[in-house]
């Protein structure tokens, strides 16, 4: 495992709001951390029926479909900021309105099957990719919605944003 791994990112590896996210994450290789943490997801929505996925824990809060519609969406976009800046790509990146994207996407409308498949390819693909990264390319930094981020950093990111809606999803939806 690079040495790159073994340690958290360093505040200046990322903007400061995403620190909440990095330190839901266990230090390890994010590729294994990826792939524990799809297993227990997988596990955690096969115990989710149909019904169950159009709950809402408050009137104008998000179904259960719509946060693993977000999280699916979330991964998707850091996944490409860390392939374009471990690229060296040097434009800014654009940020997004999660809100937006939610409202737009429909995913009520869609199986629960659809949307845990879904989520479970875009893992895949993310542990490909960075599985695919070496050192010089973990180090390589971007700026995206207006923050410099490494690469490395998305990972953590990616990992912690996933485990921050699932902790949600445990504590305030029926499930």
């Amino acid at each position: 495992m690079s040495a790159l791994w073994s340690r958290r990112p360093a505040a200046d590896e990322h903007p400061a709001y995403y620190t909440r996210y990095l330190d839901r994450v266990q230090v390890g290789k994010p590729p294994a951390v990826f792939g524990r943490q799809l297993a227990q997801t997988l596990t955690l929505l096969d115990g989710i029926s149909e019904a169950q996925s159009l709950a809402r824990y408050a009137p104008g809060k998000w179904s259960i479909k719509e946060v693993l519609g977000h999280v699916t969406d979330g991964e998707r976009i850091f996944g490409v900021r860390a392939l374009c800046f471990a690229r060296g790509e040097t434009a800014e990146l654009p940020g997004f309105d999660e809100n937006a994207y939610v409202a737009a996407a429909g995913f009520d409308a869609r199986p629960w099957p659809a949307l845990r498949e879904d989520f479970r390819r875009v893992r895949e693909a993310t542990i490909a990719l960075f599985d695919g990264f070496g050192d010089a390319q973990l180090e390589r930094r971007g700026v995206a919605n207006k923050g410099e981020v490494t690469v490395r950093a998305l990972g953590w990111i990616i990992a912690g944003h996933e485990a921050h809606h699932l902790a949600v999803l445990r504590e305030r939806y029926p499930l």
